[in-house]
């Protein structure tokens, strides 16, 4: 029975997800943005932290785990591995974890189950902590850890101290011709139904999580997923429109995000660029790619200039088990995924890079 309402209500359940999983407002979202980044240069420390970038830190930037109790609900399962491959991998190589958010479900779960049944991710995130190389920010999921007075007692509990939990964080950049300010948070202000909703997480603990338990959906498609950009990530990349020398990196629609675009987004800006250029063989790949990811009918997207400074680290629980994330490293920012290949052994896999000064607003890309 269980497999038969599996073919039968999957895609119905994924596609009613995507359309009303999230209600973003666009007011709201540039509002709540504009606050909080202010509000970090205003008050560092209170709301965010302030990072005066050398040429030699690195920052790994990994959100929506969901960490859960490893039960059919629990979407991080057939990620941990990963996840904990690529915490061994960063912590080696001395890279600052900045944890964007929506890191322990606590919509779907009570925390004493998601403490209990995630003892090992738990241990490779304390890893960071004495080095200093660790950064907590609340998502929606997680929000607990903001506004409950016992947050702290539980924090200590799992790594052994008590650690500042943030809304957000900002790494500022030394260009040649000022600064660049990477700027850093969950992203679901401004979601109506992720930003306080009672009835939300009412819906999901008591309606979802039973469901998707017993029909063992999950919702997040692998990583490199083909799909114009989401309303919630297009409203965020309108306000990165809006400043200068500022870039952004979110998590929450759990869809990566590089330089502004997704992967067919992407298809589509290398595909009008040949053709502007006579490149037949490049038109020719860039089209076969094309039709393998669209469906008959589909238009493509109007970009026009666009600039590259919005990036989404995606999510640590696609359905595949892969896990994506942005690196920020010698000069370059780098869209990163961890997927099992060789046997199930996990392997660090590069999307995408770019260099940071082209991050600046002197760079305009013509799409």
């Amino acid at each position: 029975m269980r497999k038969f309402l599996q073919r039968l209500l999957s895609a119905w359940i994924i596609r009613m997800s995507n359309k009303f999983g999230s209600n973003p407002n666009r007011k709201r979202i540039h509002e709540a943005l504009n606050k909080l980044y202010e509000t970090i240069n205003l008050s560092p420390g209170k709301r965010g932290l302030i990072f005066e970038v050398t040429d030699t830190d690195k920052f790994i930037v990994l959100s929506d785990q969901h960490k859960g109790a490893r039960d059919d609900a629990d979407d991080f399962t057939l990620a941990e591995k990963n996840y904990l491959k690529a915490l061994e991998y960063y912590h080696q190589q001395d890279f600052h974890y900045i944890n964007l958010g929506d890191s322990e479900e606590l919509w779907e779960n009570l925390l004493e189950s998601v403490i209990k049944h995630n003892k090992d991710t738990f241990e490779a995130e304390k890893a960071f902590i004495g080095k200093n190389h660790f950064t907590k920010i609340f998502g929606n999921h997680d929000l607990y850890w903001d506004n409950d007075p016992l947050s702290q007692f539980n924090l200590k509990r799992i790594y052994g101290e008590v650690i500042r939990i943030y809304e957000g964080a900002i790494l500022r950049m030394p260009l040649k011709e000022g600064k660049l300010d990477i700027f850093l948070t969950h992203g679901h202000q401004g979601d109506l139904q992720s930003d306080g909703n009672w009835f939300s997480k009412w819906f999901v603990s008591t309606i979802w999580a039973p469901l998707q338990s017993y029909l063992q959906i999950n919702l997040n498609t692998p990583a490199y997923d083909n799909q114009l950009k989401t309303v919630h990530n297009t409203l965020v990349y309108d306000w990165v429109m809006t400043r200068e020398n500022i870039a952004l990196i979110t998590g929450h629609t759990h869809q990566p995000v590089f330089a502004s675009l997704t992967h067919l987004e992407r298809i589509y800006v290398k595909l009008n660029k040949a053709e502007k250029e006579r490149n037949a063989s490049d038109v020719a790949f860039l089209n076969a790619e094309l039709h393998k990811r669209i469906k008959e009918g589909d238009k493509a997207p109007l970009f026009g200039k666009y600039k590259p400074g919005y990036f989404n680290s995606g999510c640590c629980c696609f359905s595949d088990g892969d896990i994506t994330g942005i690196e920020i490293a010698d000069g370059f920012i780098r869209l990163i995924k961890w997927s099992y290949h060789r046997n199930a052994i996990p392997e660090r896999i590069l999307l995408e890079e770019m260099k940071i000064s082209d991050l600046s607003d002197l760079n305009l890309f013509d799409g």
